[in-house]
Formats: C-alpha cells, structure tokens, sequence
C-alpha cells in the first residue's frame, strides 16, 4: 500500500532531483493552424515539458531534454514558426518552487491516470471476459499487449519523474496487480484449452 509523504520535499531537499538550470522555450506558430500548435505541444509534452504560460514550457538542464527541445525548435521552424530557446541558471527560489511543483503535479496525474486505467479499463476487460467465459489465447493475448501498453507508460512517466512526485508506489502496485490478474486468466485459460488441443 503506498503512503503519502509527510512534508513536502524542499527545495534544497531535491538538489539532485531540481535542475540548477533549467531549459526554456518560447515559440510562436501560426495562429490559424491548430495542427501546428498541437504538434508543438504533443512534443513537448512527450518530453516532459512543463508550460508556464502558453507557449512557454520549462524543463531541466539535461542532456536528452535539451537534445528534445533542438526538435521541437525545428519542428516550429518547419511549420512556420518562430522560438526562443534559453538556459535559466540564476533562477529565484519562488520560480524554482513553480518548476518543482508543476513538474512533480504532471507526473502525479500521470501516476494517477495509470492507476485509474489498471482499476476500469484492465481489471474490467478480464472480469468482462469472465462472465462471457471467453478463455481463448487470442483474448489473452489482447489482454497482454495491454499490460504491455501499461509497462511501457509507467516507464516513459517515471522517465520524466524528475521530481520525486507521488503516485508512484501505487501506478507500480497496480501495473504488478494487472499483472497478476492476467497471469490468473492465462492460467484458467489453459486449463480450459488444453484439453482440446
């Protein structure tokens, strides 16, 4: 069972999870072209980006992200737009606070969807085969690529992490009961087939 923190990290507490610096872009796309401006926004929320203000998003001084937002400036340039890419080193307290908190709520409602995914949609779909008594591989098999599906964006979520966000401890619990779930079903599906084979 996960448990909540007690006192929120400081942010002097995060030194290595907070950036020193931090990356910031602020673009501009041609405003009669909402495909422009949701291919900008995909992007960089793919990477993790934490938006200010519109069309201004933040993320730490690493490596990879700075390499992700060199691609995203091309991608406004290819679509007729124009940006401005900063590093902030010498940032105040009450805005690194905004970053920190931004970046630790993103990834919290993430951890969040996850959880509400694995408790309606995956649970469901195995309890919904159940009662229809579809034990058919082919099902299973559906059923995994979902637990798949489910793996991988808890990776790309705990990927963009930075900030040590809650949730976390619960998405896993949930993804390793989805799993055991599935081994459940696999299991009752053998057991069903096997003989006809």
């Amino acid at each position: 069972m996960a448990t909540r923190r007690t006192k929120a990290k400081s942010t002097a507490e995060l030194s290595d999870a907070a950036s020193a610096s931090w990356l910031l872009l602020i673009y501009k796309v041609p405003s009669d072209s909402s495909r422009a401006r949701v291919a900008v926004w995909r992007e960089l929320k793919r990477l993790g980006g934490f938006y200010v203000q519109q069309a201004v998003c933040v993320l730490p001084d690493r490596e990879e992200l700075r390499a992700g937002m060199e691609k995203v400036r091309e991608k406004v340039a290819e679509l007729g737009g124009s940006s401005v890419f900063l590093t902030l080193t010498d940032v105040d307290d009450d805005a690194r606070d905004q970053f920190v908190e931004g970046f630790r709520s993103q990834s919290a409602k993430e951890y969040a969807e996850i959880v509400e995914e694995c408790e309606t949609k995956f649970a469901k779909e195995i309890e919904f085969e159940r009662f229809r008594e579809n034990y058919t591989f082919e099902e299973a098999e559906e059923i995994r690529q979902d637990l798949e599906k489910l793996r991988r964006w808890l990776a790309k979520v705990e990927g963009r992490d930075w900030m040590d966000a809650e949730g976390k401890d619960l998405a896993r619990a949930k993804v390793a009961d989805c799993e055991r779930l599935l081994e459940e079903f696999e299991a009752d599906v053998y057991e069903r087939t096997e003989g006809k084979i």
